[in-house]
């Protein structure tokens, strides 16, 4: 059994109130949950309108899938979400 984890960084340059990210931050985090197998959660920034930092938990069978499930995370994130990623840290254990 490996535990895959996964920190994102995200920027969204438009977001102009914790609101506005609030809405973005929920839509996207159920998006990810109700798509893949995964546990995913907003894990830092919360107080900062434009920076989204997502923390990721995944279990699979062996290292080639927990890392391909991170690998289909992060391309679902850049193909439904205007914000960029500027920071990726992956760890499988």
């Amino acid at each position: 059994m490996m535990i895959g984890t996964m920190e994102i960084k995200l920027y969204a340059s438009w977001v102009h109130s914790l609101k506005e990210k609030r809405m973005i931050v929920k839509s996207l985090i159920a998006k990810i949950r109700n798509r893949f197998n995964v546990s995913v959660a907003e894990v830092s920034d919360q107080d900062i309108h434009q920076s989204i930092i997502l923390g990721l938990a995944c279990v699979a069978a062996n290292n080639a899938l927990a890392d391909s499930i991170m690998d289909h995370v992060i391309r679902f994130i850049e193909e439904n979400t205007e914000a960029e990623i500027i920071h990726i840290r992956r760890d499988i254990r």
